[in-house]
């Protein structure tokens, strides 16, 4: 699975686990699918990394939404944070405790990290006003430019109450559906992201750490 692919003789998703610690995120849950045994052997209970981790097994894969609404007994009824695991971001993971208090506090669905486009997905995701709500689709007379969502959020798990624990669900509608009720926020990070979906993109993210 893409998580482990080695990255200077470290998993990719060790780099998650450890920079969580630091930021003092230590409670983790992680979802797994296809060859997901390998990652329990590989972590196993996180304490080589300083953090618990729990498991959520999917059979068969439930996608983004589907696998965190079958996670929610684990994650608890408070705000959490998601990073996808087959990404590499320097994004201040400190920031989410903040984010979460917000979403505790307000009517709030979602605060999401958007960043650059990527050469291999140069029309983005989601437009971000100045306001820090995101959209589908622009709004306003301002010049506004579409970014890429970079797989890091913090969620209110009432995002994911009506789905079917057990069914396959994307993201993307969740998102869009909060988005027109004006629920969704989001930031411009403007430092290093990469998604790595290919051997090209994990070389280049080995350079970068290098």
């Amino acid at each position: 699975p893409k998580p482990l692919l080695p990255v200077h003789d470290k998993p990719l998703i060790a780099w998650h686990l450890e920079r969580l610690a630091q930021a003092g995120i230590t409670e983790v849950v992680i979802n797994h699918a296809w060859l997901g045994q390998q990652i329990v052997d590989s972590l196993g209970s996180g304490q080589a990394f300083g953090v618990n981790i729990a498991y959520s097994a999917e059979s068969p894969a439930l996608e983004t939404a589907g696998g965190i609404a079958h996670a929610l007994p684990l994650l608890g009824e408070q705000p959490f944070l998601v990073i996808n695991g087959d990404i590499w971001c320097d994004w201040p993971l400190s920031q989410a405790q903040e984010m979460a208090h917000r979403l505790s506090a307000g009517d709030r669905l979602a605060e999401l990290v958007l960043v650059d486009n990527p050469p291999h997905h140069p029309e983005g995701d989601f437009y971000l006003q100045a306001s820090g709500v995101v959209l589908d689709h622009p709004s306003g007379p301002e010049p506004q430019t579409r970014l890429t969502f970079a797989g890091i959020g913090v969620y209110h798990p009432d995002l994911f109450g009506t789905l079917d624990p057990n069914r396959p669900a994307a993201l993307a509608p969740l998102l869009r559906q909060g988005m027109r009720q004006a629920q969704i926020r989001g930031q411009h990070h403007v430092g290093q992201w990469l998604d790595v979906g290919t051997p090209e993109r994990l070389a280049a993210l080995a350079g970068l750490l290098a």
